[in-house]
């Protein structure tokens, strides 16, 4: 097989082929490592690649796979993954794609990252993100913008067949492409990987829809777990009482791999849940035959355009074609939920943040004294976005407004929570569309921060409540990028989550991009960059044989003006 064959191969195909001994585990991460080599500068998905490591955990998979007395083969024996740089990963890069955690590399692994390599993942890198997870385009990263893969064209080709028979939405490139297309946020460089094929699938973390709206933006799966459902300790935390990780994958099946690996139990993570973990691999069989699907008529926002629309109605046919009962229902405090969100979530990021002061680690300004020191410190590591939440978060917690917004945000949260609970006494599952618009041209938002926010407004109830989302590419816009629609489960209710999703992904086909432009695309980065206000990025590697020339002088010009009055700290 030729390194792009690999690349094409699913997870579950991956597998298959590698316990069939058709390629070897260091064969396929060197596909993929050819590919980040290749494709990384025009799309800037990953912020540090591990080649040395993976091809170590390669080649530890190899010889459990060749039966070699080194254990049992493992159930994700020989995968490559990406890991977005939330997630703390032992002695490597580790900065939540900010500016204040400049050098910082974790002496310990998160539990969700540490049960992926148990289960025998290989780790390709770390991907870029929205800094501490806050945007919804990848436009707000110390690294510069994630670009996405897809590009709008004029004409989209349909009907391929995928290597599991699935009937394929790839498309071939039909039109001039137009300006570049933001991947969404927080996870942009997680969806963005799993979309160009840098990875075979990817983890993120969701805070208000961080995973499902980049899934829906790029032709991805993407799984917000109920809260408690994965370990959030040693993740760089945002809001504690709203992420959550989860899976990136192109197929519903692979998303349902990834998470048996990364669920389950943490005594080191008090918000863990003490739930046993389903093969969720096997309830894709089980169809929706008899299962109950609510509609809720107030996810009928103002500004959905009509295609989205009738891709909704064409999702409620499908899951009827299939067996599936559907009635509509009310949610009704949803309107309330993206105010009441971005109450609750800057007060937690405020609390989360304040450790960030240069005295311990990461960045470091000098100044005359230690109170200077804190404010030039957080005032040079943080971003324009990161600030303004933790402003905001700082206000509604303050004294004579604390009971004012932060408590009642509080309480529209229970409403909302009670909402969701009354529906899934009538249905078992909800069909939502994922974004109110296809992606977005990167610039196009970034100076208007309430239009960003309303690119979550049908993702944030599912974090405010707790409870479990997913999002399947079901079509293309007009102008052939992905949209996706959301399905929406009680907690732990995952698998009925993916019994429907797997209804939506065998009516709807595969999805992916028209033709590998970012293989080809020199310069391409450069060009989109300029679109943004943002630093460039920087392809860092934990091997200096892996940095290009073209890298380095990246990296040497995101370092800027500012390192001459700063120094990093451990």
């Amino acid at each position: 097989m030729s390194d792009q064959d690999l690349t094409r191969l699913t997870i579950a195909e991956a597998r298959n082929g590698l316990k069939a001994k058709e390629f070897s585990a260091r064969e396929l991460v060197e596909a993929y490592l050819a590919a980040i080599e290749a494709g990384n500068a025009a799309l800037n998905a990953y912020v540090a690649t591990t080649p040395e490591r993976a091809l170590e955990m390669a080649a530890e998979s190899d010889k459990r796979l060749a039966g070699k007395g080194r254990g049992k083969v493992r159930p994700l024996e020989g995968i490559p993954l990406g890991v977005k740089d939330l997630f703390a990963t032992r002695g490597v890069h580790t900065q939540a794609a900010s500016h204040i955690l400049d050098g910082f590399k974790p002496t310990y692994e998160s539990t969700v990252t540490a049960k992926l390599w148990a289960d025998g993942a290989v780790m390709l890198g770390k991907l870029n993100m929205d800094e501490f997870a806050m945007g919804s385009s990848n436009e707000n990263s110390y690294y510069g913008p994630v670009v996405n893969p897809w590009r709008a064209t004029a004409t989209v080709q349909k009907g391929k067949k995928s290597k599991e028979g699935k009937k394929s939405n790839e498309g071939k490139n039909g039109g001039t492409a137009s300006a570049p297309l933001v991947p969404g946020g927080s996870s942009g460089g997680s969806a963005a990987a799993v979309a160009a094929r840098l990875a075979a699938g990817t983890i993120g973390t969701d805070t208000g829809g961080s995973i499902r709206q980049p899934a829906a933006f790029t032709g991805t799966v993407g799984l917000k777990p109920t809260y408690g459902r994965c370990s959030r300790w040693g993740i760089v935390a945002f809001a504690s009482s709203l992420d959550q990780a989860g899976p990136f994958a192109r197929t519903v099946r692979d998303a349902a791999i990834l998470l048996r690996s990364m669920a389950g139990h943490d005594a080191k993570d008090s918000t863990s849940a003490d739930r046993p973990v389903p093969d969720y691999e096997k309830a894709l069989e089980k169809g929706v035959k008899g299962l109950k699907v609510g509609v809720p008529r107030e996810y009928r926002v103002d500004g959905m355009s009509d295609e989205i629309a009738a891709l909704w109605e064409k999702g409620i046919a499908w899951l009827e074609a299939a067996g599936a009962e559907v009635r509509e229902l009310s949610l009704p405090h949803t309107k309330y939920a993206l105010p009441a969100y971005y109450i609750v979530a800057p007060a937690e990021a405020s609390s989360n943040l304040a450790r960030y002061d240069g005295v311990r680690y990461g960045l470091r300004v000098e100044a005359d004294d230690i109170i200077s020191m804190y404010e030039e410190t957080r005032a040079a590591g943080f971003g324009a976005e990161v600030k303004r939440r933790v402003l905001i978060g700082t206000y509604v917690l303050s004294a004579g407004y604390y009971d004012a917004y932060y408590l009642q945000a509080q309480k529209v949260r229970t409403l909302i929570r009670r909402d969701f609970e009354k529906a899934f006494k009538q249905v078992d599952v909800l069909l939502t569309p994922t974004t109110p618009s296809p992606a977005f041209a990167i610039g196009a938002k970034v100076d208007d921060p309430l239009e960003m926010y309303l690119s979550d407004i049908l993702t944030v109830p599912v974090n405010m409540a707790g409870v479990a989302g997913i999002s399947v590419p079901a079509g293309l816009s007009g102008e052939g990028t992905p949209l996706g629609l959301q399905l929406i489960a009680a907690p732990f209710a995952e698998e009925t989550l993916f019994r429907a999703a797997q209804v939506i992904e065998d009516a709807a086909g595969l999805f992916s991009p028209p033709d590998d432009w970012w293989l080809k695309a020199e310069g391409s980065a450069k060009r989109a960059r300029q679109g943004s206000s943002r630093q460039p990025a920087s392809s860092r590697s934990t091997s200096s044989k892996a940095k290009s020339p073209r890298a380095r002088k990246g990296a040497k010009q995101t370092a800027g003006a500012k390192r001459t009055k700063t120094k990093k700290t451990r």
